[in-house]
């Protein structure tokens, strides 16, 4: 072979590794490195959108970049602060006052601007023949619900206050919709420079400034630097703009769980596949060596495989991926910027080299160890390697970029745990209940499979690991899948009340809730409301006890209190109990910012009043489930002498409009949230993401599926030269085919069972410390998957079984 020019010798190099791909072991390397190329390169460019989508939509949400609000007038060291560093500003006075129409009065919010508002997001407004997007001085705009409530039309008369104004027309859409009930009350704009006249900002008003403001994040917080905040003041930003951000989040997180668990698989496919090949190419390599070859020409061969497999994955892997993003952002289409900015090179280099670094161990390894088989295994196959140096090292060839990426990705480094201790554990209790198997009295063909798995504790270990692992990952992913979806669903349940009617005065609550009854209006319990603000625990400043110095929203800003005999039936109590006298149950994350604990006197100023109550016990509270809920609950004695108004919630539907309308008009002074729209925004949302992760879930099924067929493919492969053993001992087809059913039905529920322990914990952990929920048993899984996974293997191994026995029937005809 020396001998061959060099040119001739590099075409037959190339052809006989074209060769070797096509009808050797090597076609599923490609369709595993093929998979992890498209696969990461899809989900990193969608991860690159959804993170736009996050910013984009939080500060939509917000209308600005960031927002300082306060109970009191915008400080003059912030504007000059803001002036100094060139942001661009704009401002908000919102604030609630009575509206007068000739024909009606209704309660409203109102929110003064400027021009420039809003600084994000977009604003319609109509006057029934243009539309606008911003307000402009001496106009008028109102809520759509406000034309039925007040009785009038575009071009009417209606007082503000004290200030007259003629209705400009209405707001179509308002920006800075948050998920927040409490901030979908009927709107009027006006403009900054009409504030005044109106009358309604007085020195005791309650009233919100809002400063919104743009630029560059470096120039914001040193703009923040220089601000002292008081209890009264925050600042918010993306991530605390709407709790619609969690759903999206969560599906990034979702997005990096898919990514970890695809290129798992794949690489464990992988290394699967190089590991038969090169047990199934040892004699090859001998008798290429005993003919002359070189280890050197020998190692170029085997790299020009692999230099041909890694390029036409890649070519391949990366088109692939560019359709796999086009189809994964379909279901999110509504959601994404448009125009679709450009992601780039970013996400090709990082799923190209993400192959080439995982490859370098899979392939690396084997194929290094291959090269030091020796002459001798073309006459004896049980010749060891004549390996002079160890290749384990190249393991550290992705697991340090992996730890230099991932260092602080929580749910990375579980699965990964998961992954090892699943091996573990499978490979003692897979050995050990074989082994108590072996010794029961059992057919034939039952002990015949229990012999061969027990043969090799080493061999069985790995086998039963690499196909649990396959299972775990798996239901891992649908299960944190239907654990996110029923999560999201409590965002915004079916039958949540879409309705709160607030300020319901006690000479007019028995009235208005009789209207709701009569109507057979499905409503809450009325809640008195009283608001104040929490000043002390056990004797000292409240703010010392808060995390930060403002751990909570319950020392930011005045909050509503009720009194009750008890604790409402949607709350769980987690510590303590209720007591009828000098109480006060508080909600957990409070008490967790606060450190609170049962006993605790805690201080509260109510419209300049002082009072005190015991911490009773500790409440969970599910806000998302719309119902009225509230940080602290009082007994009845503590608040008595205080007066209250009224809070109710209901559930509306379109029949009720006129109604609702009628109600409105009758009570004036009720103020009335209608969030139905708001509602089916948030289903939309919901439905879309959805769909989102089923596509990602579907995706992790297929490099799963790959997997498990890849195990299966290499196990029956290697039991040929058994099956021909067994023949020509005389062993009738039929024990043949029952001893390889004994085998694999053995291993499928073993399999199947270890992998439903495996991933509930491995689930529950997610779910505890990767997405922050509680964690749910699922017991029809642990019953579930082995059966399943039996029956999956049935129709696998009954595809193959037939291929693998028809060379025994030709040779024994």
């Amino acid at each position: 072979m020396s001998e061959v020019s060099s040119p001739q010798l590099n075409r037959r190099l190339l052809s006989w590794s074209l060769s070797e791909i096509r009808h050797g072991q090597l076609w599923p390397v490609s369709i595993a490195l093929t998979l992890i190329i498209a696969c990461i390169f899809a989900l990193t460019a969608l991860a690159e959108r959804m993170e736009q989508v996050v910013v984009k939509q939080g500060k939509e949400a917000l209308t600005a970049d960031t927002v300082y609000s306060s109970s009191n007038p915008i400080p003059q060291p912030l504007l000059e602060a803001v002036n100094q560093q060139q942001l661009t500003i704009s401002s908000q006075t919102r604030f609630a006052t009575m509206a007068f129409s000739d024909r009606g009065m209704k309660l409203i919010t109102v929110k003064s601007i400027d021009s420039a508002f809003p600084l994000r997001g977009e604003m319609v407004l109509s006057d029934g023949k243009s539309t606008f997007n911003h307000v402009q001085p001496g106009e008028l705009w109102l809520d759509e619900r406000l034309f039925a409530q007040l009785d009038v039309s575009i071009g009417d008369a209606v007082t503000v206050g004290d200030a007259d104004f003629i209705v400009s027309g209405r707001v179509v859409e308002e920006p800075g919709l948050s998920f927040n009930p409490f901030q979908q009350m009927p709107t009027a704009f006006i403009h900054n420079t009409d504030l005044e006249r109106t009358g309604a900002v007085q020195l005791g008003s309650r009233v919100r400034f809002n400063l919104f403001i743009n630029g560059d994040q470096s120039q914001i917080e040193t703009v923040k630097s220089s601000i002292e905040l008081t209890p009264s003041d925050r600042w918010r930003d993306q991530n605390s703009a709407s709790r619609t951000n969690e759903v999206f989040q969560r599906t990034e997180q979702y997005l990096s769980l898919t990514v970890a668990i695809v290129v798992i698989m794949a690489a464990t496919t992988l290394v699967l596949t190089c590991q038969h090949y090169v047990s199934t190419r040892k004699k090859t390599i001998a008798m290429l060596k005993s003919l002359g070859a070189s280890r050197g020409w020998i190692g170029r061969w085997l790299w020009s495989q692999v230099a041909i497999l890694l390029i036409s994955a890649s070519i391949l892997g990366l088109a692939i991926g560019v359709g796999l993003e086009i189809l994964l952002r379909v279901p999110l289409v509504d959601l994404l910027p448009n125009p679709l900015p450009s992601y780039g090179l970013k996400p090709a280099l990082v799923a190209v080299s993400t192959s080439v670094l995982i490859a370098v161990p899979a392939l690396g390894i084997p194929l290094l160890g291959l090269l030091q088989v020796s002459a001798a295994n073309v006459m004896q196959s049980d010749v060891a390697y004549n390996r002079s140096r160890p290749y384990y090292w190249l393991i550290a060839v992705p697991l340090l970029p992996m730890l230099f990426v991932y260092y602080q990705n929580t749910l990375v480094w579980i699965i990964l745990a998961g992954i090892v201790a699943l091996f573990l554990v499978l490979a003692l209790l897979s050995i050990g209940l074989t082994k108590l198997l072996s010794k029961m009295p059992l057919p034939t063909s039952v002990r015949l499979a229990l012999s061969r798995i027990n043969r090799s504790a080493m061999s069985t270990g790995i086998q039963f690991g690499a196909l649990a692992l396959s299972l775990m990952l798996l239901a891992v992913m649908w299960l944190v899948r239907t654990d996110l979806l029923t999560d999201w669903q409590r965002t915004l349940p079916a039958d949540a009340p879409n309705a709160f009617a607030l300020n319901i005065a006690p000479y007019e609550k028995d009235a208005y809730l009789e209207v709701l009854d009569s109507n057979q209006i499905d409503r809450s319990e009325d809640y008195p409301i009283i608001r104040g603000r929490l000043s002390t625990i056990n004797g000292e400043d409240a703010k010392e006890y808060a995390q930060g110095g403002e751990g909570t929203d319950a020392l930011r800003r005045e909050i509503n209190f009720t009194f009750d005999d008890g604790i409402p039936e949607h709350n769980d109590v987690l510590e303590g109990e209720w007591t009828d006298a000098n109480g006060v149950s508080v909600e957990a994350d409070v008490a967790q910012d606060l450190g609170l604990e049962i006993g605790d006197e805690l201080g509260f100023v109510i419209n300049s009043q002082t009072v005190t109550a015991k911490v009773n016990s500790i409440r969970h509270v599910e806000w998302r489930d719309m119902k009225p809920n509230f940080y602290f609950i009082f007994s009845p004695d503590v608040l008595q002498s205080i007066p209250a108004t009224y809070l109710v919630s209901f559930r509306l539907e379109d029949r009720h409009n006129d109604l609702i309308n009628q109600l409105s008009r009758n009570h004036p002074t009720v103020s009335l949230m209608d969030i139905r729209s708001m509602g089916a925004k948030i289903q939309g949302l919901l439905e879309q993401i959805v769909w989102s992760i089923t596509v990602l879930a579907a995706l992790g099924v297929v490099s799963g599926v790959m997997l498990i067929f890849t195990l299966l493919r290499l196990s029956l492969g290697q039991r040929q030269s058994e099956i021909q053993l067994y023949r020509t001992l005389g062993a009738s087809k039929k024990r043949v085919v029952r001893t390889i059913w004994a085998e694999y039905g053995i291993m499928s529920l073993v399999a199947g069972f270890i992998a439903a322990i495996g991933a509930e914990l491995v689930v529950g952990a997610l779910m505890k410390f990767g997405f922050e929920l509680e964690p749910n048993l699922h017991l029809v899984l642990w019953a579930a998957l082995p059966v399943v996974t039996f029956f999956t293997l049935a129709l696998v191994v009954n595809s193959m079984i037939k291929r693998l026995l028809t060379p025994i029937n030709k040779a024994f005809s």
